[in-house]
C-alpha cells in the first residue's frame, strides 16, 4: 500500500504538471494586473481548496464502485488526453517568446488579460474585502471542469479518500499561484508558456505510459521513485 508520504509527493508532482494553461492561472494573472495578489490568491486558493475536497469524494465514489483495473485504465487514458490536450494547447512560437519581432514585449499568450475586470454583476462588487468576494466567485466558477479537477479524481480513484491528496495539491498550487501573480502584479512578459506546455504534455505522456506498463506487469517507474522520495522524506520527520 502507499504511503502517506508516498502519496503527498505524488500528488504534488502531478497536480504541478497540469497547471501550465490551466483557466484559473491564467485568470490569476490577469486578476492581479488590477488587484491585490495576496487578496487574487486568497480568493483562487480557497476555491481551489473546496473543490480539492469534493473531487477526493467523487473519487472514492467511483474507487466504490468500479474494480482496480478498470480505475487504472480510466487513468491511463485520462493521463494520455492530458498529454494531447496541453500539447495541442500551447501557444504558437510567435506567442510563446519573451520578445516578438520588432523588440515588442509579450506575455506569453496573455496579452488578452490585460484590460481583465469581472464579468457583469461580479464587477459592481470588486471592492469587497479588496475583492475577495467576486474572485472566489469567479475563480471558483473558472475551475470547473478543468484539467486539475480531473487530475484530482483520478488520484482519488487511485489512492482513495486521503487528505495526502488534498496537501500534495495544495503544496503544489498556492506556492505556484503565489509565483503567478506577483510576477505578472510587476510585469507580464518573458514567460515561455509553449515549452512549459511540452514539458507538461511530456511529463503526462509518461504517466500514462507508466500506468499502462503497471497494468501489465505489476511495476511501475514513477511509483518505485517516488516510494525512495517518500520514504527519504518520512525518515525527516
Amino acid at each position: 500500500m502507499t504511503g502517506y508520504a508516498e502519496i503527498v509527493v505524488i500528488a504534488f508532482t502531478t497536480q504541478l504538471a497540469v497547471l501550465p494553461g490551466e483557466k484559473v492561472q491564467l485568470m490569476i494573472a490577469g486578476l492581479s494586473t488590477k488587484y491585490d495578489p495576496k487578496v487574487v490568491v486568497a480568493a483562487a486558493g480557497s476555491a481551489f481548496a473546496g473543490w480539492t475536497a469534493v473531487e477526493i469524494a467523487f473519487g472514492q465514489a467511483l474507487q466504490s464502485a468500479f474494480p482496480p483495473v478498470v480505475l487504472d485504465a480510466v487513468t491511463a487514458v485520462l493521463f494520455f488526453i492530458f498529454a494531447v490536450l496541453l500539447y495541442r494547447s500551447a501557444p504558437s512560437p510567435g506567442s510563446a517568446s519573451p520578445e516578438a519581432a520588432g523588440g515588442e514585449r509579450t506575455d506569453g499568450g496573455l496579452a488578452a488579460f490585460d484590460d481583465l475586470s469581472l464579468p457583469g454583476r461580479l464587477d459592481r462588487y470588486s471592492g469587497s474585502l479588496g475583492g475577495f468576494l467576486p474572485i472566489f466567485a469567479l475563480t471558483a466558477t473558472g475551475e470547473f471542469g478543468d484539467k486539475t479537477q480531473l487530475v484530482t479524481i483520478g488520484l482519488a480513484v487511485q489512492y482513495g479518500a486521503t487528505s495526502a491528496i488534498w496537501a500534495g495539491e495544495m503544496l503544489a498550487i498556492i506556492p505556484v499561484s503565489l509565483a503567478n501573480a506577483y510576477f505578472f502584479h510587476r510585469f507580464a512578459g518573458s514567460v515561455d508558456m509553449r515549452l512549459a506546455h511540452f514539458a507538461s504534455a511530456l511529463l503526462f505522456a509518461f504517466f500514462g505510459a507508466d500506468t499502462v506498463l503497471s497494468i501489465a506487469t505489476g511495476f511501475s517507474v514513477w511509483e518505485t521513485f517516488v516510494g525512495a522520495v517518500g520514504g527519504l522524506v518520512a525518515g525527516l520527520f
